[in-house]
């Protein structure tokens, strides 16, 4: 098993830190092997930036993302840059307030206000978790559970319970957008 993510956006959105804790999830609570790649512009905020997660049952061969299953995305010029380049049945999330983005046949597109959610929460600094909890509910790769706890251990003390509602957002919305109606 092999699944490769791509998280894309400006500096100050959390990107890096989403990939850091993904990879966390993968290895210290699912018993998997993972690999991070960031790249991010000489702006600290503002600047593009990318973090890649590779995650493999078995240590893996080659480190780098290829062809993403799941892409991230969180603005205007990550769409651009990254938005096209996944794998055929893949995931792209998109926050919709962010990115205007189009509908596709190959991929599931499953646009996430993550933004709008984090204002709502107080702080919109935890948009990258509304993302995360929307990326666990989603990806067979890393665990809601173990998502969760990766989330919980990688944020400050005194914002564990902002970050826990947060990441609870994600799963929630992504469980109402795409139940089926009966």
């Amino acid at each position: 098993m092999r699944g490769e993510v791509r998280f894309a956006g400006f500096g100050g959105q959390g990107i890096i830190s989403a990939g850091r804790i993904t990879g966390r999830a993968a290895v210290l609570h699912d018993g998997k092997h993972a690999v991070l790649i960031q790249s991010y512009g000489p702006e600290a905020r503002g600047g593009a930036c990318s973090a890649e997660v590779v995650i493999s049952d078995a240590p893996a061969t080659y480190p780098r993302v290829t062809v993403p299953e799941v892409a991230v995305i969180m603005s205007q010029e990550a769409y651009e840059k990254y938005g096209r380049g996944i794998r055929p049945g893949g995931i792209l999330l998109v926050d919709p307030d962010l990115v205007e983005y189009e509908e596709r046949d190959d991929v599931r597109v499953v646009p996430v206000p993550a933004t709008r959610i984090a204002e709502r929460l107080g702080n919109r600094i935890v948009a990258n978790v509304v993302m995360l909890g929307a990326l666990a509910a989603l990806w067979d790769k890393v665990t809601v559970e173990g998502m969760r706890k990766a989330v919980l251990e990688s944020v400050p003390p005194h914002t564990v319970e902002l970050n826990r509602r947060a990441f609870e957002e994600g799963i929630k919305y992504v469980e109402e957008v795409t139940r089926v109606p009966t």
